[in-house]
């Protein structure tokens, strides 16, 4: 044991964002020159600061009240002075645990110089009054909150981006610091990882290239350009994590929107950060200038969907991902050894096992549906590019039966699950009746209720996507006109490239082979992004004729 000479007084100062507000009397020199020349005028040995600044007093997880605790417990400690009540903390139960509870445990004195406060005198009338004033220094962090927050949801609800971290590829305007606009040269590397991804590359594998390519990752770029980064700088500068490039590839941000209220905490007390559901965030659209074009967003995050693992080998197709059984609606695997030959890899339904899986044999080698989808492709653009008046007809004509005898379903859908939610309310008060007054016991109620619960989630989770399927219906026309214009940017396309791939088409399926001729007949249907199947054979006859 330590003697009382020997121990040091610990000169504990605090001080929060909210703090710093209220003026210098609060500062950490003013609390370190109070709290030093206090020592020293009674004579209390071995002074030591512990400092947290810029820490909430709502917990006390904080680095510096850590240190002094853990000094405190290896019995190193005499005497504990802060400016007042409030540095130690603002959460009464906790302030009031360390107070009455932690420090004389381990024989501490514990003093708050302006509310004269003194544990040493447990019999006086400021001690008394302590427990109010440390309700009050919760009362006053809740109350600055609660007013924080009302601010924060009055310019989120404005349209003000809430983020105080911009994202990467953007900068702060120097004219108007709520405004974001495009950092270059970061922006490049943005455009790059969504190109990246078109192409069929997931994010480990752009992490590894912008890696090997000695490319700055966004901490060490925004640390060169002397940008503050809430993320530590890495010992590589040049190395990137594979969720750093989730995080940019899901950033909604790029396309030219401000999205605020992604995050909430449950109280002052809980400050783990939450996602909030989609539908609820507020999203403000053409607030700066995009980075990322909305329909190239959009098609990444259907690829990232469609998320697939590499073959052992190493080698991945041009087409993981995207390939289908027309039969069972299974991936297709993508088959491959390092002693094949580039003509031997193969597709194959994934439900089929040597005869014994749910599936018949679906398969095509690699080399033939790539050969296939080309002269697909081809046929489309050109056709598309050459005749675009009657393809539009056309379509529009096929689209608007498909559409409107879909929605007529969707609709008959939708009004049924509508009818029997409401009945589900009706009949839940009906069994809460006859528990009440004794009809059904409560076992009977409690196993009828959890029945409608759970059949309520169901509806409506089926009436949500209801609803979009009626919307996607409907915007049927307005997506052949998207399509029409993205067919337009490869008219003089010589070859398929990844991007132009899977900018074009949404899936691929196979279908079964045909041998009733005698010869192996492999049926190949592409959907086509936004448009679904094109009937590209029957266009071209009809344009001949």
């Amino acid at each position: 044991m330590l003697r009382a000479t020997e121990k040091i007084t610990a000169l504990y100062c605090r001080l929060s964002q909210e703090d710093a507000n209220e003026g210098d009397s609060n500062s950490i020199t003013n609390q370190k020159d109070i709290l030093l020349r206090y020592a020293k005028e009674h004579r209390f040995p071995n002074p030591t600061f512990f400092v947290d600044d810029g820490y909430s007093g709502t917990n006390y997880d904080r680095p510096g009240f850590q240190q002094m605790l853990s000094e405190i417990e290896a019995g190193k400690v005499a005497v504990v002075l802060t400016k007042d009540l409030s540095r130690l903390g603002r959460n009464s139960s906790l302030t009031g645990l360390y107070i009455n509870f932690t420090f004389p445990k381990y024989s501490v004195r514990y003093i708050a110089i302006n509310d004269h406060f003194d544990t040493i005198d447990p019999n006086s009338t400021d001690n008394d009054v302590a427990g109010i004033k440390n309700w009050f220094n919760e009362f006053f962090a809740k109350d600055t909150s609660r007013k924080i927050r009302a601010v924060q949801k009055a310019k989120g609800e404005r349209g003000v981006p809430l983020t105080t971290n911009v994202p990467f590829g953007y900068r702060k305007d120097p004219e108007d610091r709520t405004k974001w606009i495009v950092d270059e040269a970061a922006a490049l590397v943005v455009k790059r990882i969504f190109k990246l991804c078109m192409e069929g590359r997931g994010p480990m594998q752009i992490a590894k290239l912008l890696q090997a390519e000695k490319v700055l990752n966004p901490t060490s770029y925004k640390r060169r350009e002397g940008i503050k980064s809430p993320s530590p700088e890495t010992a590589d500068p040049y190395h990137w994590n594979t969720n750093t490039v989730v995080h940019i590839l899901e950033r909604r941000e790029y396309t030219g929107c401000t999205v605020n209220f992604k995050t909430y905490t449950n109280s002052i007390w809980d400050k783990k950060q939450r996602e909030t559901p989609i539908e609820k965030q507020a999203v403000f659209y053409n607030t700066h200038l995009a980075i990322i074009e909305q329909e190239v967003f959009d098609k990444v995050q259907q690829i990232r969907k469609q998320r697939h693992r590499r073959t052992k080998t190493g080698k991945s197709s041009l087409f993981s991902g995207m390939v289908y059984c027309a039969d069972c609606g299974a991936k297709m695997r993508y088959c491959t050894t390092n002693y094949f030959e580039k003509r031997q890899d193969h597709f194959v339904c994934a439900n089929y096992r040597s005869n014994t899986g749910s599936c018949s044999a679906h398969f095509i080698r690699a080399v033939v549906l790539e050969e296939l989808v080309w002269m697909h492709m081809k046929a489309v653009i050109f056709y598309v590019t050459r005749y675009e008046k009657h393809f539009r007809a056309v379509m529009e004509q096929r689209l608007r039966m498909s559409s409107e005898e879909a929605i007529r379903g969707y609709k008959t859908q939708l009004a049924q699950a509508e009818r029997r939610l409401a009945e589900l309310d009706r009949l839940f008060i009906r069994i809460y009746e006859d528990n009440v007054s004794g009809r059904i016991t409560d076992e009977r109620f409690s196993l009828m209720s959890k029945t409608y619960e759970d059949e309520q989630a169901q509806l409506k989770v089926d009436i949500h996507r209801l609803r979009q399927e009626i919307e996607v219906q409907e915007r049927q026309i307005e997506d052949l006109e998207k399509f029409i214009q993205r067919v337009h940017k490869y008219e003089d396309l010589q070859e398929m490239t990844p991007y132009a791939l899977r900018e074009l088409v949404k899936g691929i399926y196979i279908e079964a082979p045909d041998k009733s001729s005698g010869k192996r007949r492999q049926g190949v249907r592409i959907s086509y992004d936004l448009v679904g199947f094109v009937p590209v054979e029957e266009l071209l006859k009809q344009e001949t004729a």
